[in-house]
């Protein structure tokens, strides 16, 4: 049996774990996809049919970038790149895979399709899994909007090194900074979800609306002050989040029992053994802020994007915050956007889910986050497609007050 977990082993362990400091180097991504019939985009696929369309890629060496395939409770698809030591190799090899991931699913008759929130349906729940029963029954206390996002919902997540133990550029504690200011500008930029059940919802990105309708202690961003250092900050937002399930040995269920959180387990019982170190990193992984540390930063607001327009977040994100010149201007584009303190209220992230380019002083730090971005990537020669692709979507949404969203809103008028 593991030992026994204490508070001050419990901060320190998480201080440590999800802050996992060296020079930023690698970069991965997430790539989520809806998944529908490709003759009629109106039907959902079966269990069965996603199943077999995806069997094949599970044997080693079926993706020839590295990366891996997962189900999300909805039959959505997840495509997990392998972390890579440039931008340049994530893209190709994230690239790579996801032909392979439209080639199977093709010859299944089925199609990938790249939405932040499904605008028709409202799928059944396909994967059948004790920590799946749990959320749900976890998040009806907050009302529906926790099935719509487990079911249909589809993200780009981006994961970045913490950063070094420095203050400067590179340094966990500015980079942290710079995420979280980046972040209301990527969701407003990047919004993709502005329909529901046919209709528009009033919100460009509803699957970011939805997540801040979910239990707040663990999918708001930390506290606007900014002034703890980010290893403390974490701790304490990690330990004093509600459990969200409990792992438990079959048939027992995993629900957890109302407004106990970790700390709260930590210092007591309440019918259930002691934690243990594999319950806290177990609970890390039910922690869902915009940005979460897993020992790297993982940027979780981006809606996902139709096409290969996921490249772009990916290059804006790397760039901005690994370019010393692209992120010090990235810093002070979004220093409007914060008040005056380090980091941005959550209400800014409300208004970016809401109006995203429509409003003016989100989309004047949009612009200024391009420019420096492919800036930057003119100087990289490995990335001169990559340079393109940020320019050609800069040109075709941020440079005219507009995201993806918009297509689709104009699809509705016409």
């Amino acid at each position: 049996m593991a030992p026994e977990l204490g508070e001050r082993e419990a901060e320190a362990h998480v201080g440590a774990a999800c802050f996992a400091t060296g020079p930023p180097v690698r970069t991965g991504v997430e790539l989520e996809w809806l998944v529908r019939d490709a003759r009629d985009p109106g039907r959902l696929p079966t269990p069965g049919a996603l199943d077999a369309a995806l069997a094949p890629l599970a044997e080693p060496g079926a993706l020839p970038g590295g990366g891996r395939i997962t189900r999300e409770p909805g039959g959505q698809v997840e495509l997990s790149s392998s972390p890579a030591p440039s931008l340049a190799a994530c893209v190709a090899a994230a690239g790579a895979d996801l032909a392979r991931l439209r080639a199977a699913l093709a010859d299944a008759g089925l199609a990938a399709v790249g939405l932040g929130l499904d605008p028709h349906h409202a799928p059944p729940r396909m994967v059948d899994h004790p920590r799946y029963r749990a959320m749900e029954s976890y998040f009806d206390r907050f009302g529906p909007a926790g099935r719509v996002m487990m079911r249909a919902t589809a993200s780009v997540q981006i994961s970045v090194d913490a950063g070094d133990e420095t203050d400067g550029i590179t340094g966990y504690r500015r980079r942290w900074l710079l995420a979280h200011r980046l972040g209301p500008v990527l969701v407003a930029a990047f919004a993709n979800s502005p329909l529901w059940r046919g209709r528009p919802t009033g919100w460009v990105s509803t699957r970011q609306a939805l997540w801040a309708r979910i239990d707040p202690g663990r999918t708001r961003p930390p506290e606007a002050d900014g002034t703890a250092d980010p290893r403390t900050a974490w701790a304490r937002y990690a330990l004093d989040a509600p459990l969200l399930c409990v792992r438990r040995t079959p048939p027992a269920t995993w629900s957890a029992p109302p407004g106990r959180t970790f700390r709260g387990w930590l210092r007591g019982p309440f019918g259930e053994r002691p934690p243990r170190l594999a319950d806290l990193d177990y609970h890390l992984g039910t922690l869902f802020p915009p940005i979460r540390p897993r020992g790297w930063l993982e940027l979780r607001m981006i809606d996902a994007q139709p096409g290969d327009d996921w490249a772009v977040p990916v290059a804006l994100v790397r760039t901005l915050l690994d370019d010393p010149a692209a992120a010090d201007a990235a810093f002070a584009a979004t220093e409007p956007l914060t008040g005056g303190r380090p980091l941005p209220r959550a209400d800014l992230w409300l208004r970016a889910a809401r109006l995203g380019p429509a409003d003016p002083a989100l989309a004047a730090a949009a612009r200024a986050c391009f420019a420096a971005a492919e800036s930057a990537l003119a100087r990289d020669p490995a990335c001169a497609g990559l340079r393109r692709a940020v320019a050609d979507f800069a040109g075709r949404y941020a440079e005219r007050g507009r995201c993806p969203a918009d297509d689709q809103l104009e699809g509705v008028r016409r």
